[in-house]
């Protein structure tokens, strides 16, 4: 049981993949649960490898090529939920919720040339609607205290400030009251606060990550 703090009060009414739509650009894009396939592993690293240096955070998304792979085989295992947002054939949004604890960890990327377009904000929907679905009860976040805009959208959402330290600020939802989780949690507890710890430095991380969480 982990030492987060959780609003009283439960959020829901999330939709759930598939879901399709045009985003505020007119571009039709369908988001869908991953769906395991080759395919779909390799237009998600080549989504990852168009990043651009500016919009990574604390080591994630990794850089090279076989670290990408290695962070996608993690997250994409069993117990994680992902959704995926498509433009055409092209990955151009990803979220996910990774087991933490007795918790989960939600992390969401968006090409640049498809950011501000409404796209995370139904990749943030669609995953929240497919854990809770799935029995998924708390979910957490960290942003940097500065992303005035991504803060924005986790409010709009239902997510709530919950702690703060340094330059990140931590955000809680809970989507339904708890029970007790009898399932294996193969992905492994903080992966995602583990792998930034990997590529920033284990003194950097510690800078970073906030209290309690280290």
């Amino acid at each position: 049981m982990s030492d987060r703090r959780y609003p009283d009060t439960t959020v829901g009414g999330f939709q759930t993949p598939p879901v399709s739509f045009d985003d505020d650009d007119g571009r039709p894009i369908r988001v869908e649960r991953n769906d395991g396939s080759e395919t779909t592993f390799e237009s998600l690293v080549k989504m990852y490898d168009l990043f651009d240096t500016s919009d990574r955070a604390q080591g994630i998304p990794p850089v090279t090529e076989s670290q990408i792979c290695d962070w996608l085989d993690t997250i994409l295992g069993d117990g994680c939920f992902n959704v995926i947002a498509w433009h055409d054939d092209e990955v151009v949004g990803h979220a996910t919720l990774v087991p933490d604890d007795d918790d989960y960890e939600l992390a969401i990327f968006v090409l640049q040339s498809h950011q501000e377009a409404g796209i995370g904000t139904q990749l943030i929907t669609n995953v929240l609607g497919y854990g809770h679905q799935n029995g998924a009860e708390r979910v957490w976040l960290s942003v940097e205290r500065w992303n005035k805009p991504a803060i924005g959208l986790y409010e709009q959402v239902g997510f709530e400030t919950s702690d703060s330290e340094n330059f990140e600020l931590r955000m809680a939802i809970r989507l339904q009251e708890s029970e007790t989780w009898s399932s294996p949690r193969p992905c492994g507890r903080g992966f995602l606060r583990q792998f930034r710890c990997l590529q920033v430095g284990q003194s950097e991380c510690l800078r970073a990550c906030p209290r309690g969480t280290r």
